[in-house]
């Protein structure tokens, strides 16, 4: 890890971190068919090596949350390697091991289901953390799951990780799904930090069956683009520093759409704003995204990230802001 300077040992540096959700199909595939969303899956393979790039010709460091069933080639490979118990939803369809059963088994590279070569590219980039998404992006709050399933489906993301001689120190939860029930399993396998929910009620933490989902869905689409909820910065003493350290989010990042490019000004307005607030305070400023959803019109969604980290810099050159990852962050507070 780099040098903590003067001024972030004082507390007076504003810190940019970028976390991203890695599925594949494995994080949609209760919302939609795989045929209406191969191009958006293939294009995360063009995308990820871009904003690499990216990141390392800006010093920008991130952290990446992977599914586990991501680290295996096949599914032969990903069948003989599952937990001994499997999460048993009351709604069935959440599960993704039928749908793992029953899949037809590629010839070729399935690349809507496993990525083992874009996680050895991450995990060849500076400063670029790998984290976990869980194993089987395991719903932690959805009816009828529980402890002991989740300690084997987290006991399975890490011994994979492990094969691939990845530590995993972070956590995101599926559908921010955060249960406090299992810090103690998740500090148990080495599992120091998570990334929390933003402080606002539009963000609190719901199962997806809730009635008043959508509601917050719109409105929390409203505030990547106009302040409702304000800039969601918080001070590193404000951290809870109990079991796990909470890392909470401050924006999701939505992607480029063409119907609605109109707004793509306004969404990067708010968001350096929000840049310049955390910078000016010397507070932090967590954005996150799914690079699945960046697999179609690369280009703009690149252009997107370009403006964002091009104001970082100015930042980081006009107010000493830096750029952490999840890990990184937590190794200076502990």
């Amino acid at each position: 890890m780099r040098k903590v300077s003067k001024r972030l040992k004082n507390e007076e540096n504003g810190i940019f971190i970028i976390s991203f959700d890695m599925e594949l199909y494995w994080g949609v595939r209760d919302e939609i068919s795989l045929k209406k969303y191969k191009k958006n899956l293939i294009g995360v393979h063009s995308f990820i090596p871009s904003i690499l790039k990216l990141f390392k010709r800006f010093d920008i460091h991130s952290t990446w949350a992977i599914v586990g069933f991501l680290f295996f080639k096949s599914k032969e490979h990903l069948i003989s390697n599952i937990p001994s118990k499997l999460p048993n939803y009351s709604n069935k369809n959440y599960s993704p091991y039928d749908y793992a059963f029953k899949m037809k088994a590629n010839k070729f590279k399935d690349l809507y289901h496993f990525a083992p070569n874009l996680i050895e590219l991450i995990n060849s980039y500076p400063n670029q953390e790998i984290a976990t998404h869980t194993f089987s992006h395991f719903y932690c709050l959805e009816k009828s799951q529980n402890l002991e399933s989740f300690k084997l489906d987290l006991e399975t993301a890490v011994n994979i990780a492990q094969k691939n001689k990845i530590l995993i120190k972070s956590i995101t939860f599926p559908r921010n799904q955060i249960n406090p029930q299992y810090f103690h399993i998740l500090k148990e396998f080495g599992i120091n930090q998570y990334r929390g929910n933003p402080l606002s009620w539009l963000y609190h933490t719901e199962t997806w069956e809730k009635s008043s989902f959508l509601f917050r869905r719109i409105f929390q689409f409203l505030d990547a683009y106009i302040n409702i909820t304000g800039h969601n910065t918080y001070n590193i003493k404000s951290i809870s520093n109990s079991i796990l350290l909470n890392i909470a989010a401050s924006r999701f990042l939505y992607w480029y759409t063409k119907p609605i490019k109109y707004l793509e000004t306004m969404k990067v307005k708010r968001i350096c704003s929000d840049l310049t607030y955390a910078a000016k305070r010397g507070e932090i400023y967590h954005l996150w995204a799914h690079p699945h959803n960046f697999g179609v019109n690369i280009s703009e969604n690149l252009k997107l990230f370009r403006k964002i980290i091009k104001h970082y810099v100015h930042l980081r050159e006009k107010y000493d802001m830096k750029s952490l990852n999840m890990s990184e962050l937590a190794h200076y507070i502990r």
